[in-house]
């Protein structure tokens, strides 16, 4: 009776101990393996994150120490916890917002978790050389909204209703472009056929300088996108 009796101390001690377990946090990673966080693309210039919460979902601690360009492609709701501090509670987030942070100058480290019933999903371009390049971006005609202008990039974003174009450009620094909302393009670049392209949220092309591009939608829907150039 007495071993019976140790037996079930020992189980229930047991059971009471795995929640705090399961609450021990492990030490942060860097960003590229945090959980939901999945390196798609990397150059000499940038390595690109695709951040994927489902709902529910989040990261555990990580740390960004690289300048960070994002793109916000599906909203959710995360709520967060900086190391250290307390939680924050969740709030929404805003489809195609562009944003740019120099974590560079300030290491972050924090967690988050989408409390949403919808998605989060962000495009991570971390910015791998400590310093700009001494690149100049090209300027943009009408149509692109500038949306942030720094020492490290320059960032547009270009909203096309079916049928509507912009004028050509001619990129002269390498850069991103993320689809927000997709459709269908027609890229028209002179002297050649125009190309038509399929593009999907949360899309992503690298561009290198040099070509002059103009851009029909050709679609039935709206499209939108962000494009950058590295400086």
């Amino acid at each position: 009776m007495q071993r019976l009796l140790s037996g079930s101390l020992i189980v229930c001690a047991l059971a009471m101990a795995l929640p705090a377990a399961a609450q021990v946090e492990h030490p942060p990673v860097p960003v590229e393996k945090a959980a939901y966080h999945w390196p798609v693309f990397s150059n000499e210039h940038v390595m690109v994150l695709r951040v994927y919460f489902p709902p529910g979902r989040g990261s555990n601690y990580h740390i960004h120490s690289l300048d960070q360009i994002s793109v916000q492609v599906e909203a959710g709701a995360n709520a967060g916890q900086v190391l250290g501090e307390a939680p924050t509670p969740a709030r929404p987030g805003t489809k195609g917002q562009v944003s740019f942070t120099a974590y560079s100058k300030k290491t972050f480290i924090h967690k988050s978790t989408n409390t949403a019933a919808t998605p989060f999903h962000n495009i991570v371009v971390a910015l791998l050389k400590p310093k700009p390049a001494g690149l100049a971006p090209a300027a943009r005609p009408d149509g692109y909204t500038q949306v942030f202008d720094n020492e490290r990039a320059r960032a547009w974003k270009l909203a096309l209703e079916p049928g509507q174009s912009v004028g050509p450009v001619t990129q002269s620094a390498p850069g991103l472009r993320v689809v927000i909302d997709g459709g269908e393009i027609a890229e028209i670049v002179p002297g050649q056929p125009d190309r038509g392209l399929a593009l999907r949220l949360g899309d992503f092309y690298w561009q290198e300088p040099g070509t002059t591009r103009g851009i029909r939608n050709i679609g039935t829907t709206r499209i939108e996108i962000a494009e950058f150039e590295l400086k």
